[in-house]
């Protein structure tokens, strides 16, 4: 495919195989993601690259915790209610029971903090398309990212005092009938396109 190709065709996996990401390709993956731009070239993104599945399963059950114990609130983001309604019922796995999450942190001060880590998860989605991988943007540690307990566990695993986490990366094969992500492009009915000249 080319690059508008696996642009127009990449979709969200969120259903995946229990089956491992071949090295070589996780870190063609990675490396996507630490080309994409950065404010200044600054390259101040942290990658987290959680393969162990024990880890994975720490990493969902304090999720699961730390939303079930949040309020439901009228006028909630509808994603971030789903997470809190989820947990309260206990049947959140955020990652979508993903062999790799690819967890994304930024200095908290910097000012293209977000918008760097938006930037790697582009290029990883669409590297993962290129590599017949399924992929999801995973929001929700974004939303966790000064709770006490995800920062303990990530600070565990070298997250900086003045870093944050601002979004990650389920990862691996679709569960499928051919393994493959579902390319089918969704049609467009929002993203207003304005010419001026």
């Amino acid at each position: 495919m080319n690059a508008y190709e696996l642009i127009t065709t990449r979709r969200s996996t969120r259903r995946f195989q229990n089956r491992s990401v071949p090295e070589e390709l996780l870190e063609q993956i990675i490396e996507a993601g630490r080309y994409a731009p950065s404010g200044g070239n600054s390259q101040t993104t942290h990658f987290f690259v959680i393969t162990d599945p024990a880890v994975l399963n720490t990493l969902a059950e304090t999720a699961q915790k730390v939303f079930a114990a949040m309020e439901l609130k009228e006028g909630m983001y509808r994603s971030l209610a789903s997470s809190i309604f989820q947990s309260k019922n206990g049947s959140y796995r955020f990652h979508y029971n993903a062999p790799v999450l690819i967890v994304l942190a930024n200095q908290k001060d910097y000012g293209n903090n977000i918008a760097d880590c938006a930037c790697a998860l582009e290029n990883m989605m669409i590297m993962a398309n290129a590599l017949d991988l399924g992929s999801c943007w995973i929001n929700q540690l974004k939303w966790l990212n000064e709770d006490p307990a995800v920062l303990e566990l990530f600070r565990g695993f070298g997250l900086e005092e003045n870093e944050r986490i601002y979004g990650a990366l389920a990862l691996g094969y679709a569960d499928s009938e051919n393994g493959l992500p579902d390319r089918t492009p969704l049609p467009r009915k929002g993203n207003t396109v304005t010419r001026i000249g």
